[in-house]
């Protein structure tokens, strides 16, 4: 395929707009985004310099948490209520905007050394602790209890995965230096930097060339040091482009299906996937929930711990399941500024009476 001089790859709008890749395919598959062009053989994505701007609008109203449903009326409607819908978020707007400004200054002032890279704190909390219950609670392949951190293309991603369960989230880069970077930090240390992380606007995250470890810094100089741990991490991406397409997509509102998983007792609870709902059933007590849905119908189940944790995991008011198959894994994603990505695996169908 050629593409005209006037497109951008995915990974430039990502730049442009300060949303990750994995976020621009979110709201594009939400069709809130919708790339210029998609090539039909490589499923490479492609968007025009002009839809930046809309870009950014999204991913400023997804970082109040305003629904995707709120942010298609404040881009497609008309001015004056799409004002309206803004007026509510302009002062917490100005403030952050503020707050960014006064301590981007302190951290280029008061860092030692320049980092690889300076990521929200707040954000990379949050996405520590979500990716956490995915890390291995044993030491048969030690490097599984650790999280993968990699530093690439403005984004820090961070992955870890149990060999059941797989879990994997970005965070947008507020400035990098130097080159890429990847290490296995261990998973203990990691958690263990969350409440510290949360009480600094930004914090630097360089790699000890030598053993691996990783190192946070924030803008007052302390430093947290997270050893790293040895072995080769799983090519998670490789796992990820191997999934079977998905024959049916469910939009849902994620604090609904998760308190429906929730309310359920213990044990294999089913989702009926049809039309325009969502159910989830227990031995005959179904709670059904409005749904985007299209594709197929389908009829699968869950056990109800482990499809709550995935779901516990997730960012934004919404959750984006693609379902493959009622016996492979169906993968659960969500966004806002940054996004996550979870595998769940379904479980043999009981026959309820």
């Amino acid at each position: 395929m050629t593409t005209s001089p006037d497109l951008i790859t995915i990974g430039t709008m990502a730049r442009l707009s300060g949303l990750t890749p994995g976020a621009l395919r979110f709201y594009g598959d939400c069709r809130l985004l919708v790339p210029a062009v998609v090539d039909p053989v490589t499923g490479y994505r492609y968007y025009t310099v002009d839809q930046r701007e809309r870009a950014v609008t999204i991913r400023q109203l997804r970082e109040l948490d305003v629904p995707l449903d709120d942010v298609g009326r404040i881009l497609d409607g008309d001015a004056e209520s799409g004002a309206a819908l803004l007026d509510e978020h302009v002062a917490e707007l100005h403030r952050r905007a503020e707050r960014a400004t006064r301590l981007a200054s302190a951290v280029k002032a008061r860092l030692v050394a320049p980092p690889t890279v300076v990521v929200p704190g707040r954000l990379l909390a949050d996405t520590v602790e979500r990716v956490l219950p995915s890390v291995a609670t044993d030491s048969e392949i030690p490097c599984l209890t650790g999280i993968l951190v990699e530093v690439d293309a403005g984004a820090v991603v961070l992955t870890a995965t149990n060999r059941y369960r797989l879990t994997t989230g970005s965070v947008t880069a507020a400035a990098r230096t130097g080159n890429p970077f990847r290490t296995v930090a261990d998973g203990s240390a990691l958690r263990g930097t969350a409440a510290w992380l949360r009480e600094h606007e930004n914090v630097g995250l360089t790699l000890d060339d030598d053993s691996g470890a990783l190192t946070l810094t924030g803008a007052d100089g302390e430093r947290h040091r997270c050893p790293a741990v040895g072995g080769t991490f799983p090519d998670y991406g490789s796992m990820l482009a191997a999934l079977d397409p998905p024959v049916t997509r469910v939009i849902v509102h994620r604090d609904a299906l998760a308190g429906a998983v929730r309310d359920a007792a213990a044990g294999t609870i089913d989702l009926r996937v049809r039309a325009a709902a969502l159910t989830v059933g227990h031995r005959g007590h179904d709670r059904v929930l409005p749904a985007d849905i299209t594709g197929a119908d389908l009829d699968l189940s869950f056990d109800r711990d482990g499809l709550g944790a995935a779901l516990d995991t997730a960012v934004g008011p919404e959750v984006l399941l693609d379902i493959a198959s009622y016996d492979r894994p169906v993968m659960i994603r969500s966004a806002a500024a940054g996004d996550l990505t979870t595998l769940a695996m379904p479980v043999r169908r009981e026959e309820h009476p």
